[in-house]
């Protein structure tokens, strides 16, 4: 997220919805790995990790970096998880997941170590994501592109800034205006004592319901396909939850008013960049700005498994982790096309999904079971939750599209000017959110067609995944004719249609009591690391930013268990 200095509002409006390889679009099997995964004996490898997404490849490359000799294992025939981009011979490029991500330095770092950075394309700043309210869409607050004071300025004064947004948009209701006002300049009731606030809980009490309901709630459904009445504020949003504490921490302001925190983090920001910059042989980019590759996020996973070859395993699949017989390290049993294999690993990372590890993990950590199967009564689940999303593109002319004027003189939505739409629940569109593909970067469409990926399903939704493909679609296209479409508009040209049955993991509330306990029963297995999105964060450039920083703590265990081991054996020897 880009502008925390503004407002709370305008820090979570402005990020990227998005639900955390070079030439090829879909992934190929690396060739060799049948040939090598024939030897019967156990492979002797310093870290295994289990998990072929954004997390695990990219903590493989990092690791590998280093010096460590690794081994990946994944339980699909491709590595990058819900990653996955498609070109088709008639000029469309799409994806099967996610569509962008809000650059961070950990994204350029990585593409420029797999030389890849030539491939780097980011969105235009200045156009804004839009909600659609009472059949018209309404752009965000957000600034131009300006850099610096420049920017700051033209974020609140602007002709998309605060000010224009507070006292000419027609999104809020003036009460609705008065009320948000209130929260961010003058102050809000203080949190309550000895409770864990959902979403809507904390939007409520500082910026009031109408907020809420007509910016935050289609905004997390876009990026969480949650649902913020259950959703932890603290594990959810913990960067827009702490601005709170910031703005109490200022001595005159006594009531809290978040403005002002927002204005003191995005100060600390710019001295923290200023005192760590961007490498300055790195391609430019802005933090937070959205962006992808030419052809495609997979771009990055492919380019991981083109550099690391046989130290990949495909489609095995982890059944037990146990101890190794030495008594150090690990070892996992998988099945794998070629039978039962093992590993023997000094340390071992999982990157796997929350659900598909209790029974896995037994025979070393007995708590795992209570763990990811744990009854949470807050939120009438069991365990962390992942659910069903749909994720679809379709394609329609530019001239099926409404002609009309957009405000604030972005131009005509034929030309979709922005990030895309968000849908409020109390619209009645079943879509939770529309990415415009072919307006946030080039090359995704023929020029005379707009590309439209649409999220649809979630926590509110699950009835999605008991729908054909065929329903589904046409939920899909109701919904883009509720707010984009002429009457007459023709059917949709459909590029692909993929149901996610477990998607996003919900941190609902009790999420941080669930990490504490998995924690306390991590530290007895050193060497051992449970990690995942459900953990590090589910954007794009958390998983990313994970496997830099995690590949870190991995080798200086390594490192120190090996010089402990060396000391051992030298006296001995003396």
């Amino acid at each position: 997220m880009k502008h925390y200095g503004s407002s709370l509002l305008l820090a979570l409006v402005s990020a990227t919805i998005c639900v955390d390889d070079a030439s090829a679009f879909v992934p190929t099997k690396i060739q060799t790995q049948r040939t090598l995964s024939l030897n019967a004996k156990a492979e002797e490898v310093d870290c295994l990790v289990i998990g072929g997404g954004i997390s695990g490849s990219t903590l493989a490359h990092n690791l590998d970096r280093s010096g460590a000799n690794i081994l990946l294992a994944e339980a699909r025939d491709y590595l990058g998880g819900n990653v996955k981009s498609h070109k088709t011979e008639d000029g469309f490029i799409w994806e099967e997941g996610p569509n962008s991500y809000a650059t961070q330095p950990s994204i350029v770092r990585i593409a420029c170590e797999l030389g890849i950075e030539d491939q780097l394309v980011f969105a235009d700043e200045s156009l804004p994501p839009w909600v659609n309210h009472n059949g018209k869409l309404h752009p965000l607050p957000k600034g131009l592109g300006g850099k610096g004071p420049k920017g700051q300025l033209e974020l609140v004064f602007g002709r998309n800034g605060v000010l224009k947004f507070a006292l000419v948009g027609d999104l809020l209701s003036w009460p609705g205006r008065i009320r948000a006002g209130i929260g961010a300049f003058l102050g809000h009731a203080p949190p309550p004592e000895g409770k864990e606030e959902t979403i809507r809980e904390w939007v409520t009490r500082i910026l009031g319901e109408e907020v809420f309901l007509r910016c935050i709630d289609p905004f997390v459904s876009g990026v969480y396909a949650g649902n913020p009445e259950t959703l932890s504020m603290q594990a959810a949003l913990p960067k827009i939850n702490r601005i709170e504490r910031i703005a109490y921490s200022i001595d005159w302001n006594k009531f809290g008013a978040i403005f002002y925190g927002g204005l003191k983090r995005q100060v600390e920001l710019t001295k923290e960049r200023k005192a760590d910059p961007p490498n300055p042989e790195w391609p430019e980019f802005e933090y937070g700005n959205p962006g992808s590759f030419k052809e495609g996020l997979s771009t990055l996973p492919n380019a991981i498994e083109k550099n690391l070859k046989d130290r990949i395993r495909l489609e095995w699949k982890v059944t037990k982790i146990e101890r190794s017989k030495s008594g150090e390290g690990y070892t996992a049993t998988f099945e794998t096309p070629d039978g039962k294999k093992t590993v023997n690993a000094k340390t071992l990372v999982s990157t796997a999904p929350a659900h598909a590890l209790a029974d896995v993990l037994a025979p070393i950590m007995p708590e795992s079971k209570d763990i990811f199967q744990k009854i949470r009564k807050e939120v009438d689940r069991i365990g962390i939750y992942h659910p069903p999303v749909a994720a679809v593109t379709v394609a329609y002319p530019k001239s099926a599209f409404k002609d009309v004027e957009l405000d604030n003189g972005f131009g005509n939505l034929q030309d979709l000017p922005g990030f895309g739409s968000l849908n409020p629940r109390t619209e009645g569109v079943r879509t939770l959110g529309t990415l415009w593909s072919s307006s946030l970067f080039p090359g995704r469409a023929p020029k005379d067609y707009n590309l439209l990926l649409n999220y649809i399903g979630g926590s509110r939704d699950v009835g999605i995944k008991d729908l054909s493909e065929e329903e589904v679609i046409a939920e899909v296209d109701k919904g883009c004719r509720q707010v984009l479409l002429k009457d007459d508009a023709p059917p949709p040209k459909v590029l692909g249609m993929k149901l996610w049955p477990t998607a996003i993991p919900q941190y609902e509330l009790g999420h941080l009591e669930l990490l504490g306990e998995l924690e306390k029963a991590e530290s007895k297995l050193p060497g051992l690391w449970v990690c995942g999105n459900y953990r590090s964060g589910v954007a794009f450039p958390d998983c990313v930013t994970y496997g830099y920083e995690h590949a870190k703590v991995v080798k200086s265990f390594l490192d120190t268990t090996s010089s402990t081991s060396d000391a051992k054996e030298a006296a001995k020897v003396a």
